[in-house]
């Protein structure tokens, strides 16, 4: 009796060692796994620490001061640059612009991108072809496009000959130094130079749609019509949010575009001045108020990471139904 009671203390005293040791080898082998995995992200935590995280915090202290690279002056002003953003005249007519071409350019890019992806995703001989034709465009450097739209809308231009040939224009319209089309002549650009992207991408996610679903609709007697908002829409949502973010975080941060458009100065009358060529304007431009533009750039980053967050908090929300 006294020979199995001392066995089974034995054995369990081996059992206990046995299994501390499993567990001391198992979390060796995280810890191994974990420097391994910290070791590779090192390099790029240095890089993104210096270059990036580094110039974040720069720009948030410049936001505080009155600065002047030219002279080296700084002064601290506290929320002043802040202030200014909601009472310069310059910056409501820069948010403004720079919101009516998000409104105007994701949502018709993101539509636009869908329909010709599901067209070039059909049965349709050479869509190989218009496939490659289409993405051309994103190839294109954005100074080239925005020259070649210059020339399009300009007044001797084939928008004008066009217009009066097809007696659609009674005399011609000079787009670019025309307040009314100026801002026009971008989103349409934009428009036209960024579908490719997002139609490449949205042709990818068609493809891993079942086609048994497509195949059960039309059993049931639905068009094409009612297959595309019923079953496409809803099936690539996720990427329908993805494009979505996309769009708004190049809109929001439109250039050289504009800077093209009006040789830098926002031209005509103000109409293609946005946020960003604000920003540079004022950081490298004769008034070098670089504070005031790092403000302007800091409450640009929050509006778009504030819609950004909106936007995938709906989609996670849709998507639990």
């Amino acid at each position: 009796m006294v020979n199995n009671i001392f066995s089974f203390l034995g054995c369990w005293h081996l059992g206990k060692l046995n299994f501390k040791g499993l567990v001391f080898m198992a979390n060796k082998a995280k810890r191994a796994e974990a420097a391994y995995g910290w070791a590779f992200i090192t390099p790029a935590l240095i890089v993104i620490g210096i270059f990036v995280m580094t110039s974040i915090l720069y720009a948030l202290y410049l936001s505080f001061h009155r600065v002047n690279l030219f002279t080296g002056y700084m002064e601290f002003v506290g929320l002043n640059n802040y202030k200014r953003i909601f009472t310069d005249s310059m910056s409501k007519i820069a948010f403004w612009n720079t919101l009516n071409f998000v409104i105007v350019v994701v949502p018709v890019q993101t539509f636009m991108s869908l329909v010709i992806a599901v067209v070039l995703n059909a049965k349709l001989k050479g869509k190989l072809f218009f496939r490659t034709t289409y993405f051309l465009p994103t190839l294109t450097s954005s100074a080239v496009l925005t020259m070649i739209f210059m020339f399009i809308f300009s007044l001797n231009g084939p928008a004008n000959s066009i217009g009066l040939k097809l007696n659609l224009l009674q005399e011609p319209i000079n787009f670019l130094n025309n307040p009314k089309f100026a801002l026009q002549v971008i989103m349409a650009m934009n428009i036209w130079s960024t579908i490719p992207f997002f139609m490449t991408i949205y042709i990818a996610a068609l493809q891993d749609i079942p086609k048994d679903i497509y195949e059960a609709a039309e059993v049931d007697g639905a068009n094409a019509v009612q297959k595309f908002f019923k079953i496409t829409v809803p099936q690539v949502r996720p990427i329908t949010t993805f494009v979505m973010l996309m769009g708004i975080i190049g809109t929001f941060q439109m250039f050289d575009q504009a800077y093209i458009f009006s040789n830098g100065s926002g031209g005509p009358e103000n109409s293609t001045l946005t946020v960003a060529l604000l920003v540079y304007r004022n950081a490298f431009g004769q008034n070098n108020t670089m504070g005031f533009a790092t403000a302007l750039s800091i409450v640009l980053s929050i509006i778009i990471f504030t819609i950004s967050y909106i936007a995938q908090k709906l989609n996670k929300s849709e998507n639990l139904y």
